[in-house]
């Protein structure tokens, strides 16, 4: 069999070009491809991704998705919903975003992106108090200044 070494496709022997990559690269043996280091296309991964978790907004994917990177988790985040404004005018119920690992990583990464929301609830719930106390100091009428003393005559 030869090999595409742009694409990774195998072509019966006889045949010299790529057929579907721009520019019709030669095409090469399995020694060449192991020679350059490119896999052969049974040797690719075919590790399998499953939901881990979940997120409604851009950021807290982006934080999920460090927190996973930073385990060396794989990571692969893929858009649940598109193209729909909300729930209320759509029928779909899909989160924003799934967060998907390797199946052997699943139970692991979920247990992380399970600690890391409760850290940021805790995280809200301190903020959204502390923003309700400074509300009420600055609500908080104004001393009222002493009236001036009399004049003296």
């Amino acid at each position: 069999m030869k090999y595409c070494t742009r694409c990774g496709s195998e072509y019966q022997e006889g045949v010299e070009e790529c057929a579907d990559c721009p520019g019709n690269p030669r095409l090469v043996s399995a020694e060449e491809m192991r020679s350059r280091g490119l896999p052969l296309p049974h040797e690719l991964d075919k590790r399998v991704f499953v939901r881990a978790g979940t997120a409604e907004d851009p950021l807290t994917v982006e934080a999920f998705v460090e927190l996973l990177e930073d385990a060396d988790i794989p990571v692969f985040v893929r858009a649940g919903r598109s193209g729909v404004v909300d729930k209320l005018t759509t029928g779909n119920l899909l989160p924003w975003w799934e967060i998907l690992v390797p199946e052997e990583h699943q139970a692991r990464a979920a247990r992380l992106l399970e600690q890391e929301r409760v850290r940021e609830d805790a995280t809200y719930d301190e903020a959204a108090q502390a923003a309700e106390e400074e509300e009420q100091e600055n609500e908080a009428p104004a001393p009222v200044p002493a009236p001036p003393p009399p004049p003296a005559v």
